[in-house]
């Protein structure tokens, strides 16, 4: 447990994120924080008040300012509006790269140690703004998309085949978004090989269907997108940071040269603990999954390009 955890953001995903944080008792306060007056208060109270029930002492707190969040250890950015149907990731960029500059600069201001995990959209340009402003090490500002890609790229693979979900392991690299890239080489079933147990045809419908999970999502909610997988993705990711798990996820992480790539951030394999990002894994991919991840750093450089900070 650490000391002070804060979400920025009282929408369905920073809510959700901040609920699971306390029922994990992952830090001794939880501090919510929304520019809408009333709101970040109003669900900070209905979570403290079902502590009784799920037996956490975790205290929530919600607020429109940031005084109340200075000193916090962890500081998950999910600010920002949501995909509406029709809407990609990139027509989001514009309004919610303000927003998130504005939220790094009180963050840098009140928490300057914090570790930062960003999940606004998009993802791997809203971490490159976090960073840029915050000024903080790459250890220290970490996207939140792989863990999520690869719950729904594993999901559907386990309905598939009517497994286990935890028999279903598997690695989602590349930006968050229509240039993802499922390792197919290195997903497995208990150690057994995918292609052994489903046609490549298959397959190949599941991959596509995890590049569209969140607007499959979106079509059908209309007026809203995914909270559920993305808040409990990002909770994974604070979980394995206090409690130094050294866990292997897949993160948004700034490479400077790992993969023949510099000067972004896009999803690789991270190993997560105390101190953040610790280590960054190098591994072998098939020609077809390398050329696939420069593909995604291309799409992840072209919207980086027109930011003005």
């Amino acid at each position: 447990m650490v000391n002070k955890i804060t979400v920025v953001g009282a929408g369905n995903v920073g809510a959700t994120t901040a609920q699971r944080i306390a029922e994990k008792s992952l830090g001794r306060t939880v501090v919510m924080v929304d520019v809408v007056e009333g709101v970040p208060q109003g669900k900070a109270l209905d979570q403290w008040e079902s502590a009784p029930v799920e037996g956490f002492d975790t205290r929530v707190i919600g607020t429109n300012g940031y005084e109340e969040t200075a000193g916090s250890d962890i500081v998950v950015i999910t600010a920002g509006i949501a995909r509406k149907p029709g809407m990609s990731r990139d027509d989001l960029l514009n309004t919610n790269a303000g927003i998130v500059k504005s939220v790094s600069e009180q963050i840098k201001a009140t928490s300057p140690n914090a570790i930062v995990i960003v999940v606004s959209n998009p993802l791997d340009v809203m971490c490159y703004v976090a960073k840029q402003v915050t000024g903080f090490p790459r250890e220290r500002v970490i996207g939140m998309a792989g863990v999520l890609d690869t719950a729904r790229y594993r999901s559907f693979i386990a309905e598939a085949l009517d497994v286990s979900v935890r028999d279903i392991q598997a690695m989602v690299l590349g930006g968050h978004g229509d240039t993802m890239v499922p390792l197919i080489s290195y997903t497995t079933i208990s150690g057994i090989p995918v292609t052994q147990l489903m046609p490549r045809e298959q397959l190949d419908a599941i991959v596509q269907r995890a590049r569209d999970g969140g607007a499959e999502i979106v079509k059908y909610l209309k007026t809203g997108s995914a909270y559920y997988a993305p808040s409990a993705g990002a909770v994974e990711m604070v979980e394995a940071i206090v409690h130094d798990r050294k866990r292997i996820l897949p993160c948004a992480a700034w490479l400077e040269g790992e993969y023949g790539l510099s000067g972004l951030f896009l999803g690789v394999p991270c190993k997560l603990g105390r101190n953040g990002l610790e280590k960054i894994l190098e591994i072998d991919l098939t020609d077809d999954e390398r050329a696939a991840l420069e593909r995604s750093a291309q799409a992840v450089r072209e919207p980086m390009s027109v930011i003005s900070l």
